[in-house]
């Protein structure tokens, strides 16, 4: 299920479980290309996955090492198991979730 982050107050809440975090911008064309594919894996299993929009979330960017985007964690008990930056197929995406 696809979740937008509203509240950086609730990140904590949000990644105690498997979750793969999305950090986004609305005016980021691979971000958009990323978002789609996101969509179809979550079409075809059952996911956590939560949006972080970096124009609305500064500071939970740089709380996290973003500096690039999209940028993508997989993060279970709060603690960050892999990080990728950049656009994945769908191919790549499902190996990296794994």
């Amino acid at each position: 299920m696809i979740k937008h982050l509203e509240n950086s107050d609730n990140f904590i809440e949000l990644t105690k479980e498997r979750t793969i975090v999305d950090f986004y911008a609305d005016w980021c064309g691979p971000c958009k290309m990323m978002g789609l594919v996101l969509e179809e894996l979550d079409a075809k299993e059952d996911l956590n996955i939560l949006k972080v929009n970096t124009d609305k979330h500064p500071e939970l960017s740089t709380k996290m090492g973003v500096m690039s985007i999209p940028t993508l964690f997989v993060i279970e008990n709060n603690k960050e198991i892999k990080k990728h930056i950049g656009y994945m197929s769908k191919e790549e995406l499902s190996k990296f979730i794994e």
